[in-house]
């Protein structure tokens, strides 16, 4: 037996051969045997573009106590305790209802925890099982750090202030966490060889125990029904603890159907980029320039212009554009600027490798796969990423002069890029491959070359201590933005275009406005449980999330529409009756007797001073009709509740077609915001 859990699950893990497996299914008593699964890793300027600098009184003031007390709990790679983030001066004592355990092991004593890193532990039992014993000439195996993932999230959410912090001279500033008083507990469940279900289930049942306020996860692995989903498993059981659950929705964007956590009790968070760059430009022989990011500090390249070549023109293997090891003849490259192509492997080490062969210089160039997305690294060697379209001119240049020629300029660190935040191209996106019906991400927050070492939900939980995980989830839902100021969308840096909400769900956060949501969308595990009757789950299915006996109601119409979910959803079957044609929003294919209707019901909680609020549609489409009955909700005390209903009568519509809209209450000083998304199959 691995390890026996008593909170998250009622259950053990274990090595099985599969035919024990099989077996014990059989055995009355059982729910369910899951398989082993392993997960990934979803791998200084962040509070001033929030606003948090300009928002006096957050948390107020009153609730300073409340924000120390506050314990946001980390699953990833450990924690680095030297680091100064973890600094804890000026905190009070360890919250009295704490009962984490600062671990010892290897490079990790009960002095590496203080006040502000208040726990430490480490699960390995699962990966072993699979995979051997931990090497530990490579790995510590305790709660120390030795990847740095694991330092930096938990340091992103609620690090203390350091001050003159850079990366090499890049974003200098004071770097700290959202929740800069927030205490940390980290729980190592991550290793080189991957992050192992087992081993993740055994920190949430850990952290559930010691009494974690917020569970912080920015890792996946795939899809799978609730029920058998190890995260969302664990997810359940903190949130009716009142633990909010946020996890990363992953990096396989920016495809659709990519996206990881989709639960609807988990705050599903996407990456967006926030207004600062690292800007090194490209100059060639032609007198044509093209920028790109770089965090190089080294010596830079002299003046004059150097000969290019491009790495698949400098080797004898066929893979030789990507700069892999000892792909690259040192004959042909030596004292040259070597353009790479990005792909397999690590972007820095391709740099090393043109250094190995004797390159002055590195352009490495986004192919397809990475489109105009840019990452800032601290390269070896005089270096810069440029985009596809920047990567594709400079090689057409390279290949058609005779003697072409570069030279890498680099710029520091430049504040108010424009246009910003857009969605990272990395950022995983929906629809939901497992409840069409909620819509996912919830909101995108910034998440591309943070530097500094996201703790939004753990501002609201202390600002808001009463408040359920639902209710912060819908503030920080409702009050995000999805336009700039301008009026224009969000953009997308995949395609260069406007992003829709299955790529920033309700928008890029905005935890000032959250603050103070006026109204929220709240929900108790009661409601989720019928979201589970309604998606025709067995007893024993539900079971295994509930972990009590639960029957739903044969006389009941459960409908998965009803979550009181602070967005809207619906998928359409595309009428049978061949053509239609029509593009995505035109108004063909409506009437006719191919409408669908779909009718949601809501519920909205008062948390403010209360007031009138009106509705506001923005529709989807002319061939799509949206009512909202009533059409004005009036709020007195504060905690009353006020249900209203949407209906959607859409028209018929080709396959592939996806519709967006929005729904809004306000009262003239709060917006309460809905996405709505329809897509047609």
């Amino acid at each position: 037996m691995l390890y026996t859990y008593n909170n998250v699950i009622h259950g053990f893990s274990t090595r099985l051969t599969p035919e024990e497996a099989k077996s014990m299914e059989q055995i009355p008593g059982i729910l369910s045997v899951l398989p082993e699964i392993k997960y990934h890793l979803h791998t200084t300027h962040t509070p001033e573009f929030l606003g948090l600098d300009k928002a006096d009184g957050f948390p107020p003031k009153s609730n300073s106590d409340t924000a120390s007390d506050v314990v946001i709990g980390v699953l990833d790679t450990g924690a680095w305790p030297e680091s100064p983030s973890y600094d804890d001066r000026g905190l009070g004592p360890v919250p009295t209802g704490w009962k984490g355990e600062c671990e010892v092991g290897r490079s990790f004593n009960l002095s590496s925890c203080n006040k502000k890193l208040i726990g430490a532990r480490a699960f390995y039992k699962g990966y072993e099982a699979t995979l051997g014993p931990i090497d530990e000439s490579r790995e510590s195996k305790s709660p120390r750090d030795d990847d740095g993932h694991g330092t930096h999230t938990s340091t992103t959410a609620a690090g203390a202030p350091v001050e003159g912090a850079s990366l090499f001279k890049y974003a200098s500033g004071t770097a700290r966490g959202m929740a800069p008083r927030a205490r940390v507990a980290v729980y190592k469940v991550c290793w080189m060889g991957g992050c192992f279900s087992a081993d993740i289930l055994a920190a949430m049942d850990r952290a559930v125990e010691d009494g974690v306020d917020v569970l912080s996860m920015s890792l996946g692995g795939g899809t799978s029904d609730y029920y058998r989903d190890s995260v969302a498993i664990g997810a359940f059981a903190a949130t009716e603890r009142g633990i909010l659950v946020s996890c990363s929705a992953g990096n396989a964007g920016p495809n659709q159907f990519t996206l990881s956590n989709v639960a609807p009790w988990i705050l599903t968070v996407g990456a967006g980029t926030l207004d600062r760059d690292f800007p090194a430009y490209v100059t060639l022989g032609n007198g044509k320039n093209f920028s790109g990011v770089s965090l190089y500090s080294g010596e830079p390249l002299p003046g004059s212009l150097l000969p290019l070549v491009y790495a698949g023109n400098a080797t004898n293997v066929t893979n030789g554009n990507l700069c892999m090891t000892g792909t690259l003849s040192p004959v042909k490259v030596a004292g040259k600027i070597v353009l790479c192509d990005r792909g397999i492997n690590a972007r820095v080490q391709k740099g090393a490798v043109v250094k190995a062969a004797g390159g002055a210089g590195m352009i490495l160039a986004n192919t397809a796969a990475n489109g105009e997305e840019l990452v800032a690294d601290a390269h070896l060697l005089p270096a810069t990423s440029v985009g596809q379209r920047n990567g594709d001119a400079i090689r057409d240049y390279l290949l058609s002069d005779p003697k072409p020629t570069a030279s890498i300029i680099f710029a520091g660190t430049k504040l108010g890029v424009q246009p910003s935040p857009v969605v990272a191209a990395f950022s995983s996106r929906g629809p939901n491959s497992i409840t069409a019906e909620i819509l996912k991400p919830d909101l995108i927050a910034p998440g591309v070359n943070i530097l500094a070492g996201c703790g939004l939900a753990a501002l609201l939980k202390s600002a808001h201590p009463d408040w359920s995980p639902a209710a912060v989830r819908s503030a920080l839902m409702t009050t995000a933005y999805s336009s700039y100021k301008s009026g224009e969308k969000i953009l997308d840096v995949a395609t260069g275009k406007a992003s829709t909400p299955f790529d920033h769900g309700s928008g890029h956060v905005d935890p000032v406005s959250a603050l103070d949501p006026g109204l929220v969308y709240d929900a108790t595990v009661d409601d989720y449980i019928d979201f589970l009757c309604a998606l025709n789950y067995s007893t024993d299915q539900i079971k295994s999330l509930a972990r009590k006996d639960v029957t739903c109601n044969a006389r009941e119409k459960y409908s998965v529409r009803n979550l009181n979910y602070p967005s809207f959803a619906a998928l359409f079957e595309t009428a049978q009756s061949g053509g239609g044609g029509g593009s995505s929003g035109s108004g063909s294919g409506s009437g006719g007797g191919g409408d669908n209707r779909v009718v949601y019901s809501r519920t909205l909680t008062n948390v403010g001073a209360g007031g009138v609020y009106k509705v506001t549609v923005t529709s989807p489409s002319e061939s799509v009709k949206v009512s909202v009955e009533p059409e004005e909700l009036r709020f007195g005390a504060k905690n009353e509740k006020k249900t209203y209903t949407v209906t959607l009568v859409a028209g018929s519509m080709p396959s592939g077609t996806n519709l967006f809209g929005r729904l809004e209450w306000s009262d003239g000083k709060h917006i309460v915001g809905s996405p709505i998304a329809l897509s047609w199959i």
